[in-house]
């Protein structure tokens, strides 16, 4: 018996044990007698909505019979898809991911469909439903592979960043899987793709790569940027899709490759990167939105001057530093960090300060809420690092109970966000000064490390069963 034969029958039964005609039918579910005739008696395959008016009658779940329904629209030589796209709405709404998957699957082997899949995988992203969007893009991933189109670039990109989270793990395999394809991607595109690459190796300090994709940024957005003809093309102005004002991708591309000098030691070449995003003289545009990017920028030059000398040992304008980024609360958590960092190195005693920001340290976790999934992946491993760094601080001084407390709440963090260079930090460290460390203490130190291992676990078996 055919599927729509299956949901007929169980349509009939229904009609049968309450007396129903299709007049009656017709009227309870608020359908055409003459459309309920085609689908009962002429084996008409009915729409989306039509089903589910019968089934909300019926007083069955909804998506009762989305599984019959899947297999008798797949059934096709030509599936339709003015029937399957409402379908895979509905489902993403319902969070049904299986059913997309199995409609996904079903039309690997037929590339006509790619162009609407992907346009479906865009409208669902739009929407905010990542899963449902990741499955139709990794299908158009696969259907397209050998073609090397830009359209698997751009499938690529979308699952780059709809697969960053909080671990750091998963993030690197996203990066380095998506480099493959950056390049294929519309110029223009690649400069937010760059940026996004840059970034995600920016908060996994990750600092050659960081230096890599800033500069292929920066050079691509000063080669449109200074053309002699930046024509629209097509009537459109090809970079109203960026993310940022252009001049922004040229200065940040500056920002991020003084970062990386910076962490690698090379204090020189950082000052001269800062230095160039501290005078945007040359940008041509005078809009509200330009005059707010150049004061971003001016303050960034700033603070970073600060870190660059105290990277050095130069601690002459440590008390401005502080009093810049007191006054700036989104330069706080780097800027600590920085100062902490700093102190342990050079041996510099920095209580006065640390008492001063003592209720915006006791909330760090505040730092990460209302920010974006960049912000968020950033701050928090920022916020790991400055712990491990207060823990190293507070232990050296011998002052064990608040030393060790620092270094368990850098522990769980670093766990949360599977940042296994802190991890391996905050381990060497408690070992130096374990003997220091109270029974309570070494027994929570023992139940994170617990946590973890059965967190690990589960995930392997979670994976496993896939």
């Amino acid at each position: 018996m055919g599927n729509i034969t299956t949901i007929r029958s169980e349509v009939e039964k229904f009609m049968e044990d309450e007396k129903l005609s299709l007049s009656d039918l017709g009227r309870k579910t608020g359908l055409n007698v003459g459309t309920l005739s085609s689908i009962i008696t002429g084996g008409k395959i009915m729409a989306l909505n039509q089903l589910d008016r019968i089934t909300a009658l019926m007083k069955l779940p909804e998506g009762h019979f989305y599984d019959l329904y899947i297999q008798d629209n797949i059934a096709a030589a030509q599936p339709n898809w003015k029937r399957l796209k409402p379908f895979l709405f509905r489902c993403a709404e319902m969070n049904k991911l299986d059913f997309i998957q199995r409609i996904a699957g079903k039309l690997l082997d037929k590339v006509v469909y790619s162009p609407v899949l992907f346009d479906a995988a865009e409208e669902l992203l739009q929407e905010g439903k990542k899963d449902a969007a990741a499955i139709l893009y990794e299908s158009v991933a696969v259907t397209e592979h050998s073609q090397h189109s830009e359209r698997l670039a751009l499938c690529q990109y979308r699952l780059f960043t709809i697969r960053l989270g909080d671990d750091q793990t998963k993030n690197l395999q996203a990066a380095a899987q998506f480099e493959l394809y950056v390049e294929r991607l519309d110029d223009i595109i690649q400069l937010d793709a760059l940026k996004d690459l840059a970034n995600v190796y920016r908060s996994l300090r990750k600092w050659d790569k960081v230096d890599k994709f800033a500069a292929q940024m920066g050079s691509k957005a000063r080669r449109h940027y200074f053309a002699e003809n930046r024509q629209k093309r097509g009537g459109e102005d090809p970079y109203a899709k960026l993310s940022r004002p252009l001049f922004v991708y040229v200065a940040y591309s500056d920002l991020l490759r003084g970062s990386a000098c910076e962490e690698r030691g090379e204090s020189e070449q950082a000052l001269e990167f800062i230095s160039r995003y501290a005078d945007l003289s040359w940008v041509k545009e005078y809009d509200e939105d330009t005059e707010h990017w150049k004061g971003l920028f001016l303050g960034w030059a700033k603070v970073n001057i600060y870190a660059s000398k105290l990277s050095s040992g130069d601690f002459s304008a440590l008390y401005d530093y502080v009093d810049y980024f007191e006054a700036n609360k989104d330069e706080f958590l780097v800027s600590l960090l920085n100062v902490v960092d700093a102190a342990n190195r050079f041996n510099v005693n920095i209580d006065r300060i640390l008492l001063r920001f003592d209720s915006e340290i006791k909330s760090l976790g505040e730092q990460l809420k209302g920010t974006t999934i960049y912000d968020k992946r950033f701050k928090a491993e920022r916020c790991s690092r400055l712990l491990h760094e207060l823990s190293n601080y507070y232990l050296q001084k011998g002052e064990y109970v608040t030393g060790f407390t620092y270094l368990l709440d850098s522990l769980q963090k670093s766990f949360a966000i599977n940042n296994k260079t802190i991890i391996i930090k905050c381990v060497s460290l408690f070992e130096s000064f374990r003997d220091y460390a109270a029974s309570d203490t070494q027994a929570a130190y023992q139940i994170l490390f617990k946590e973890m291992y059965q967190n690990e676990k589960n995930h392997r078996f979670a994976l496993s069963s896939h």
